[in-house]
């Protein structure tokens, strides 16, 4: 009896959970660009596609296929920040665990400071810097913010999952003649792999689902990222429900199947960078 009632109570909270999910899977598969507040059930009763298809079909003026761009340029922009931000943190999580060296704990409390503060803080300067070297409405310009604002989170989850790798392993490898790179690439980062695939999904997400900076830095429709064309569908007065329903659930798609995929790292990856050994 004490069981059912567990599994009960789980069952509802999953539910509660979902449910706003299957609002908004029934508002894009609705067809229509209204909300039906007063209908209580997540089941939608018309099923149709002319949301997703209307949003996916976005052109320009000049006819050319503008959702296209803007999903190529998400795609671009996340995995180069995945790519840049993990090289960095990976090397600087590996000098702050294993070398000592003038300034290490200044660094590491650095780096924990810059996390309590909001993000839209650094706004301001960032545009400024950004408007100086000519990065706006470029790619490469949103890369560098994304990459650089993720390596202070990267550095702590990686360093502590550094933490725990045994030295002797390291030592073994400089016995048989390995440079400190070599123990790095072939020995350290090998054994790190859950640590980085986890860290590397958190930066995905992050630059993935970025909105404000990437609206406040581009300004042409070409240079957009998917979050941005979903604000484009909330205007002054009205809110294109469907289209706004349907864009979301496209732009979630990608980060769902991430956690799928790397679902068997997301434990390993969180918690053994919490014991030190």
């Amino acid at each position: 009896m004490r069981k059912a009632a567990r599994y009960l109570a789980l069952t509802i909270v999953v539910f509660l959970t979902i449910l706003p999910v299957l609002w908004v899977v029934k508002i894009a598969l609705s067809g229509s660009n209204t909300f039906q507040g007063a209908e209580l059930s997540p089941i939608p009763s018309v099923l149709s596609a002319s949301n997703f298809l209307n949003v996916v079909g976005t052109h320009d003026a000049q006819g050319n296929w503008l959702f296209g761009r803007q999903l190529l340029n998400s795609v671009m922009v996340s995995v180069l920040t995945t790519l840049v931000g993990i090289t960095v943190a990976c090397t600087a999580a590996y000098a702050f665990s294993r070398f000592r060296f003038e300034g290490r704990r200044a660094g590491l409390f650095m780096f924990l400071v810059s996390q309590m503060f909001p993000g839209i803080l650094m706004m301001v300067p960032l545009y400024v810097i950004m408007q100086r070297l000519h990065l706006l409405d470029t790619m490469i310009g949103l890369v560098l913010i994304y990459g650089i604002t993720s390596v202070p989170f990267s550095v702590w989850m990686l360093k502590g999952y550094f933490d725990t790798i045994p030295k002797d392993l390291e030592e073994a490898a400089v016995m048989d003649g390995a440079s400190p790179a070599r123990v790095f690439w072939s020995v350290v980062l090998p054994l790190s792999m859950p640590a980085v695939a986890i860290t590397a999904l958190f930066s995905f997400m992050t630059a993935w689902n970025e909105f404000v900076l990437a609206y406040t830095f581009l300004s042409e429709e070409t240079a957009f990222t998917l979050p941005v064309i979903i604000r484009n569908y909330v205007g002054e007065h009205t809110v294109q429900w469907g289209f706004f329903a349907a864009a979301s659930i496209i732009v979630s798609v990608p980060v769902v199947a991430l956690f799928f995929s790397l679902q068997r790292y997301l434990v390993g990856g969180l918690t053994a960078g919490g014991v030190k050994t």
